[in-house]
Protein backbone atom coordinates (compact mmCIF):
# COMPACT_ATOMS: atom_id res chain seq x y z
CA UNK A 1 0.00 0.00 0.00
CA UNK A 2 0.96 3.59 -0.70
CA UNK A 3 -0.21 6.53 0.68
CA UNK A 4 -0.06 10.08 -0.22
CA UNK A 5 -0.83 13.49 1.57
CA UNK A 6 -0.50 16.81 1.00
CA UNK A 7 -1.34 20.12 3.79
CA UNK A 8 -3.06 21.23 0.88
CA UNK A 9 -5.86 18.31 1.19
CA UNK A 10 -7.87 18.06 3.56
CA UNK A 11 -8.05 14.22 4.06
CA UNK A 12 -5.42 11.36 2.73
CA UNK A 13 -5.58 9.81 -0.92
CA UNK A 14 -4.60 5.63 -0.56
CA UNK A 15 -4.02 3.56 -3.23
CA UNK A 16 -2.67 -0.24 -3.89
CA UNK A 17 0.64 -0.77 -6.64
CA UNK A 18 0.10 -3.99 -8.30
CA UNK A 19 3.27 -6.65 -7.31
CA UNK A 20 3.85 -7.23 -10.57
CA UNK A 21 7.37 -7.53 -12.58
CA UNK A 22 5.78 -5.07 -14.84
CA UNK A 23 8.78 -2.50 -17.28
CA UNK A 24 9.62 0.62 -15.38
CA UNK A 25 7.56 3.17 -17.61
CA UNK A 26 4.92 1.16 -16.80
CA UNK A 27 2.40 2.96 -13.96
CA UNK A 28 -0.60 1.50 -12.01
CA UNK A 29 -2.52 1.29 -8.98
CA UNK A 30 -5.91 0.85 -7.63
CA UNK A 31 -7.81 3.35 -5.34
CA UNK A 32 -9.55 1.74 -1.60
CA UNK A 33 -12.11 3.61 0.02
CA UNK A 34 -10.32 5.48 2.69
CA UNK A 35 -9.33 9.32 2.31
CA UNK A 36 -11.30 11.61 -0.11
CA UNK A 37 -14.62 13.50 0.49
CA UNK A 38 -17.55 11.69 -0.16
CA UNK A 39 -20.16 11.30 2.93
CA UNK A 40 -23.19 8.70 3.63
CA UNK A 41 -22.54 5.55 1.72
CA UNK A 42 -19.76 6.44 -0.31
CA UNK A 43 -17.79 7.95 2.05
CA UNK A 44 -14.27 8.02 1.41
CA UNK A 45 -12.75 8.29 -1.86
CA UNK A 46 -15.85 7.23 -4.14
CA UNK A 47 -14.28 8.46 -7.75
CA UNK A 48 -18.25 7.23 -9.42
CA UNK A 49 -20.55 9.90 -10.67
CA UNK A 50 -23.30 7.44 -11.69
CA UNK A 51 -23.89 5.92 -8.19
CA UNK A 52 -26.19 8.62 -6.51
CA UNK A 53 -22.85 10.50 -4.70
CA UNK A 54 -23.12 14.79 -5.18
CA UNK A 55 -21.45 14.74 -8.74
CA UNK A 56 -19.12 17.74 -7.30
CA UNK A 57 -17.40 15.38 -4.83
CA UNK A 58 -16.99 12.77 -6.94
CA UNK A 59 -15.23 15.48 -9.19
CA UNK A 60 -13.05 16.74 -6.31
CA UNK A 61 -12.13 13.00 -5.11
CA UNK A 62 -10.97 12.66 -8.82
CA UNK A 63 -8.84 16.18 -8.64
CA UNK A 64 -7.59 14.45 -5.15
CA UNK A 65 -6.42 11.54 -6.65
CA UNK A 66 -5.26 13.34 -9.99
CA UNK A 67 -2.76 15.40 -7.60
CA UNK A 68 -1.99 12.91 -5.00
CA UNK A 69 -1.01 10.35 -7.39
CA UNK A 70 1.07 12.55 -10.05
CA UNK A 71 -0.71 11.85 -12.60
CA UNK A 72 0.23 13.20 -15.71
CA UNK A 73 -3.57 13.58 -17.36
CA UNK A 74 -7.37 13.19 -16.87
CA UNK A 75 -8.18 9.46 -16.17
CA UNK A 76 -10.27 8.47 -18.90
CA UNK A 77 -13.13 7.43 -17.47
CA UNK A 78 -15.86 4.94 -19.37
CA UNK A 79 -19.57 4.18 -19.24
CA UNK A 80 -19.31 0.54 -18.45
CA UNK A 81 -22.33 -1.78 -19.17
CA UNK A 82 -20.79 -4.91 -18.52
CA UNK A 83 -20.28 -5.58 -22.19
CA UNK A 84 -16.96 -6.59 -24.44
CA UNK A 85 -16.06 -3.09 -26.21
CA UNK A 86 -12.60 -2.23 -25.67
CA UNK A 87 -11.46 1.13 -26.90
CA UNK A 88 -8.21 2.72 -28.09
CA UNK A 89 -7.45 5.76 -26.25
CA UNK A 90 -5.16 6.75 -28.87
CA UNK A 91 -8.61 8.14 -30.45
CA UNK A 92 -9.51 10.40 -27.95
CA UNK A 93 -8.36 13.39 -26.59
CA UNK A 94 -9.47 14.90 -23.24
CA UNK A 95 -12.45 16.58 -22.70
CA UNK A 96 -14.44 13.86 -24.58
CA UNK A 97 -17.51 12.63 -25.43
CA UNK A 98 -18.91 9.92 -23.16
CA UNK A 99 -17.08 6.44 -23.81
CA UNK A 100 -19.50 3.71 -23.39
CA UNK A 101 -16.83 0.72 -23.01
CA UNK A 102 -15.43 -2.03 -20.64
CA UNK A 103 -12.50 -1.97 -21.43
CA UNK A 104 -9.66 0.65 -22.40
CA UNK A 105 -6.13 0.27 -24.28
CA UNK A 106 -3.33 2.97 -25.12
CA UNK A 107 -0.19 2.71 -27.13
CA UNK A 108 0.95 6.25 -26.23
CA UNK A 109 2.33 7.98 -23.32
CA UNK A 110 0.50 9.54 -20.48
CA UNK A 111 -2.93 7.94 -22.05
CA UNK A 112 -4.48 7.12 -18.71
CA UNK A 113 -6.81 3.85 -19.09
CA UNK A 114 -9.12 2.92 -16.22
CA UNK A 115 -12.17 1.21 -14.97
CA UNK A 116 -14.35 1.40 -12.02
CA UNK A 117 -15.36 -1.36 -9.47
CA UNK A 118 -17.10 -2.78 -6.51
CA UNK A 119 -16.82 -6.25 -6.70
CA UNK A 120 -16.46 -6.71 -9.90
CA UNK A 121 -12.85 -7.32 -11.42
CA UNK A 122 -10.69 -5.14 -12.48
CA UNK A 123 -7.89 -6.90 -14.88
CA UNK A 124 -4.38 -4.74 -15.66
CA UNK A 125 -2.47 -5.55 -18.74
CA UNK A 126 0.77 -4.71 -20.52
CA UNK A 127 3.35 -6.27 -22.30
CA UNK A 128 6.59 -7.02 -21.51
CA UNK A 129 8.27 -4.17 -23.48
CA UNK A 130 6.14 -1.50 -22.33
CA UNK A 131 4.83 -0.36 -25.30
CA UNK A 132 1.01 -1.24 -24.68
CA UNK A 133 -1.29 -0.89 -21.46
CA UNK A 134 -4.99 -2.16 -20.86
CA UNK A 135 -7.42 -1.76 -17.84
CA UNK A 136 -10.84 -3.89 -18.12
CA UNK A 137 -14.04 -4.19 -16.06
CA UNK A 138 -15.45 -7.81 -16.17
CA UNK A 139 -18.13 -8.62 -14.26
CA UNK A 140 -19.59 -12.55 -14.97
CA UNK A 141 -21.00 -11.41 -17.77
CA UNK A 142 -18.63 -9.15 -19.02
CA UNK A 143 -16.53 -12.56 -18.61
CA UNK A 144 -18.60 -14.95 -20.05
CA UNK A 145 -19.50 -12.66 -22.97
CA UNK A 146 -15.79 -12.36 -24.11
CA UNK A 147 -14.42 -8.89 -22.94
CA UNK A 148 -10.47 -10.61 -22.23
CA UNK A 149 -10.01 -11.68 -25.65
CA UNK A 150 -11.50 -9.13 -26.85
CA UNK A 151 -8.74 -7.04 -24.95
CA UNK A 152 -6.12 -9.19 -26.26
CA UNK A 153 -7.49 -9.18 -29.23
CA UNK A 154 -7.38 -5.14 -29.36
CA UNK A 155 -4.04 -5.55 -27.87
CA UNK A 156 -2.73 -6.46 -30.80
CA UNK A 157 0.84 -8.57 -29.40
CA UNK A 158 1.24 -11.99 -28.57
CA UNK A 159 -0.57 -13.45 -25.36
CA UNK A 160 2.78 -14.92 -24.19
CA UNK A 161 3.97 -11.49 -24.68
CA UNK A 162 1.47 -9.76 -22.02
CA UNK A 163 1.31 -9.91 -18.15
CA UNK A 164 -2.03 -9.17 -15.93
CA UNK A 165 -2.73 -8.07 -12.92
CA UNK A 166 -5.84 -8.96 -11.19
CA UNK A 167 -7.48 -6.36 -8.86
CA UNK A 168 -9.57 -6.44 -6.30
CA UNK A 169 -13.33 -8.30 -6.63
CA UNK A 170 -15.71 -10.22 -4.43
CA UNK A 171 -14.14 -13.38 -2.59
CA UNK A 172 -15.62 -16.98 -3.79
CA UNK A 173 -16.87 -17.39 -0.14
CA UNK A 174 -19.09 -14.47 -0.93
CA UNK A 175 -19.95 -14.77 -4.34
CA UNK A 176 -23.29 -16.66 -4.69
CA UNK A 177 -24.75 -17.02 -7.80
CA UNK A 178 -27.65 -19.07 -8.96
CA UNK A 179 -28.02 -22.07 -11.88
CA UNK A 180 -28.58 -19.24 -14.82
CA UNK A 181 -24.57 -17.81 -13.98
CA UNK A 182 -23.08 -21.73 -13.43
CA UNK A 183 -24.88 -22.72 -16.74
CA UNK A 184 -22.93 -19.93 -19.01
CA UNK A 185 -19.72 -21.44 -17.65
CA UNK A 186 -20.26 -24.81 -18.41
CA UNK A 187 -16.93 -24.98 -19.67
CA UNK A 188 -15.21 -23.76 -16.93
CA UNK A 189 -16.90 -25.51 -14.25
CA UNK A 190 -14.71 -26.91 -11.30
CA UNK A 191 -14.33 -27.54 -7.91
CA UNK A 192 -11.97 -24.27 -7.69
CA UNK A 193 -14.83 -22.13 -9.94
CA UNK A 194 -17.67 -23.25 -8.36
CA UNK A 195 -18.65 -24.70 -5.04
CA UNK A 196 -22.22 -25.94 -4.29
CA UNK A 197 -23.98 -24.50 -1.58
CA UNK A 198 -26.78 -26.39 0.90
CA UNK A 199 -29.45 -24.03 -0.14
CA UNK A 200 -28.96 -25.10 -3.93
CA UNK A 201 -26.44 -22.01 -5.02
CA UNK A 202 -23.09 -21.75 -6.10
CA UNK A 203 -20.09 -19.90 -4.74
CA UNK A 204 -18.06 -18.38 -7.54
CA UNK A 205 -14.64 -17.84 -7.94
CA UNK A 206 -14.37 -14.72 -10.21
CA UNK A 207 -10.69 -14.49 -9.99
CA UNK A 208 -10.38 -18.26 -11.23
CA UNK A 209 -12.56 -17.88 -13.88
CA UNK A 210 -10.33 -14.95 -15.52
CA UNK A 211 -7.39 -16.75 -14.99
CA UNK A 212 -8.85 -20.08 -17.18
CA UNK A 213 -10.16 -17.83 -19.76
CA UNK A 214 -6.38 -15.93 -20.26
CA UNK A 215 -4.14 -19.19 -19.76
CA UNK A 216 -6.36 -20.70 -22.74
CA UNK A 217 -5.35 -17.06 -24.82
CA UNK A 218 -2.42 -18.19 -24.05
CA UNK A 219 -1.05 -15.77 -21.24
CA UNK A 220 0.71 -17.55 -17.89
CA UNK A 221 2.32 -14.25 -16.61
CA UNK A 222 -0.87 -13.85 -14.32
CA UNK A 223 -0.14 -11.88 -10.77
CA UNK A 224 -2.51 -10.74 -8.51
CA UNK A 225 -5.90 -11.89 -7.45
CA UNK A 226 -5.58 -11.68 -3.65
CA UNK A 227 -7.71 -8.81 -2.69
CA UNK A 228 -11.28 -9.37 -1.50
CA UNK A 229 -13.59 -6.57 -1.60
CA UNK A 230 -16.74 -7.42 0.38
CA UNK A 231 -14.14 -9.07 3.24
CA UNK A 232 -12.43 -5.90 3.53
CA UNK A 233 -15.19 -3.64 4.31
CA UNK A 234 -12.93 -0.90 5.63
CA UNK A 235 -10.70 -0.47 2.69
CA UNK A 236 -13.11 -1.43 -0.47
CA UNK A 237 -16.51 -0.78 -1.80
CA UNK A 238 -18.52 -3.81 -1.89
CA UNK A 239 -22.31 -3.91 -3.89
CA UNK A 240 -23.04 -6.90 -2.67
CA UNK A 241 -21.95 -6.30 0.56
CA UNK A 242 -23.61 -2.67 1.00
CA UNK A 243 -25.71 -2.02 -1.98
CA UNK A 244 -25.81 1.87 -2.22
CA UNK A 245 -22.05 2.10 -2.54
CA UNK A 246 -18.96 3.89 -3.84
CA UNK A 247 -16.84 2.47 -6.38
CA UNK A 248 -12.49 2.07 -6.31
CA UNK A 249 -10.70 3.24 -9.68
CA UNK A 250 -7.73 1.27 -11.35
CA UNK A 251 -5.69 2.99 -13.53
CA UNK A 252 -2.48 2.26 -15.59
CA UNK A 253 -0.37 4.39 -18.45
CA UNK A 254 2.59 4.61 -20.00
CA UNK A 255 4.76 7.22 -18.67
CA UNK A 256 6.57 9.26 -20.70
CA UNK A 257 10.14 9.08 -20.81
Amino acid sequence: MLQASSRNMPKNCNWIIPDWPAPSNVKALTTVRQGGLSGGPYEGLNLADHVGDVKETVSENRELLKTAANLPSDPFWLKQVHGTTVITLDDYTVPYPVLEADGACAFSEEKICSVLTADCLPLLFCDRQGTRVSAVHAGWRGLAAGVIEATVLKLNTAPSNLMVWLGPAIGPQFFEVREDVLAVFKDEQSPETFVPTETGTWLCNICALAKIRLQRLGITAIFGGTFCTYQGSQQFYSFRRSGVTGRMASLIWLESV
